[in-house]
């Protein structure tokens, strides 16, 4: 029997299926009870910068918003955090919800931002979506190894502070691979030095936006209703933040492609996400 975990780590082009054996089975519901336990407020973390285009990739504010869209419709109070770099492409896919922006500074003053944030918006849960999470130099690397700390906020504070948190990830160096860091390190195509934030729990997808709506996928199937965005919905989501600059992420080509992905190839998991919740809710 197909599951959502198999439906998300469709097209898996950088070996990141090799960390499923060493998480739940049921990986993703797991994540999904945790919010589902802690209703109130979310704070949803994405944006990653590529310097080699000096832009923000199209993964990660779909499928934060396919998140939060989600959320929002089942009572939850959603913002979204991020840092300068991914601000218009955030806002860009956000409709009416508020996108904070994390400062970029050193350790000391980023603890204190991420203190600040807790203290006023006051979280029931936390969400990070590719997101670059620190390694275990203290600087951020993208999957070349190359050096992209001076692009993103230390936003792994919020985590470190929070008890209650989801991280999802394609690559190993976002936030939540801290979980399985160990094991990654020692996987074929992975990083050797991976992200060492961790989160309490940790879904891994071949697309990070894809992550996001299987999350959304299993939200539906706990509250018996489809919360997944359609396909026109989640393309206008991609375009938007294509015209608001974001690149793709593995070719740093400025076009309406979410990992390499065209939009067609790009859209079989939500399509095949829809048939799985229509089935069984049906």
């Amino acid at each position: 029997m197909t599951t959502i975990e198999d439906i998300i780590l469709q097209k898996d082009g950088r070996n990141i299926s090799a960390l499923r054996p060493y998480l739940p089975s049921n990986y993703v519901e797991e994540a999904a009870d945790l919010i589902l336990e802690h209703p109130g407020k979310v704070l949803i973390v994405t944006g990653f910068y590529i310097v080699y285009a000096n832009a923000p990739e199209t993964d990660g504010p779909p499928g934060a918003a396919a998140i939060g869209e989600a959320l929002g419709a089942i009572g939850y109070e959603v913002a979204y955090v991020t840092d300068k770099y991914s601000m218009d492409v955030m806002k860009s896919v956000a409709g009416d919800k508020r996108v904070i922006e994390f400062p970029i500074t050193d350790h000391m003053d980023s603890a204190a931002a991420a203190r600040k944030i807790l203290e006023t918006e006051n979280p029931s849960v936390v969400i990070a979506i590719e997101r670059a999470g620190l390694v275990g130099d203290g600087t951020f690397r993208n999957m070349h190894g190359t050096d992209i700390s001076a692009y993103n906020a230390k936003i792994d504070h919020l985590f470190d502070q929070h008890p209650y948190s989801v991280g999802i990830g394609d690559g190993g160096n976002e936030i939540g691979m801290g979980n399985l860091r160990d094991e990654a390190a020692s996987i074929d195509r992975l990083p050797d030095d991976p992200c060492v934030t961790t989160t309490t729990k940790l879904m891994i997808a071949s697309v990070s936006n894809w992550g996001g709506l299987g999350l959304v996928a299993s939200l539906s199937l706990k509250k018996g209703e489809n919360l997944l965005p359609n396909v026109e919905t989640e393309n206008e989501w991609v375009y938007a933040a294509y015209e608001s600059g974001a690149v793709d992420g593995p070719t740093g080509e400025h076009r309406p492609y979410v990992d390499g992905f065209s939009l067609d190839e790009y859209n079989s998991c939500l399509t095949d996400l829809h048939q799985h919740v229509d089935a069984e809710l049906n």
